[in-house]
């Protein structure tokens, strides 16, 4: 996915403030199936929290950057052990977020 300026950034951040977790990752780490919930999960949503189970703060980044590289998705923000990732929807009627 293209990079986000600031302002598009900013603005995600705003809109995914109010987001509970739509994917919970499990003791069994980033696995097959916590992958296919997040690519669906960005399919029907565009923005979405993601919360991950990791040890410290590099692992969790490692994390959030692969997950962001394998789904194609904009990393928006890393807060704790959870993260906010954005991408426009392939179904073009569930395209719903305008960015700046």
């Amino acid at each position: 996915m293209k990079n986000l300026n600031e302002d598009q950034k900013r603005h995600l951040r705003r809109l995914g403030h109010a987001l509970k977790p739509v994917v919970l990752m499990g003791a069994g780490g980033l696995s097959e199936g916590v992958m296919a919930e997040i690519d669906q999960a960005l399919d029907d949503h565009e923005l979405i929290k993601v919360k991950l189970v990791a040890d410290d703060r590099d692992a969790r980044r490692a994390l959030g950057e692969r997950i962001s590289q394998e789904q194609d998705a904009a990393l928006v923000q890393a807060v704790g052990n959870i993260i906010l990732l954005f991408r426009r929807s392939r179904i073009e009627n569930k395209r719903r977020i305008a960015l700046p």
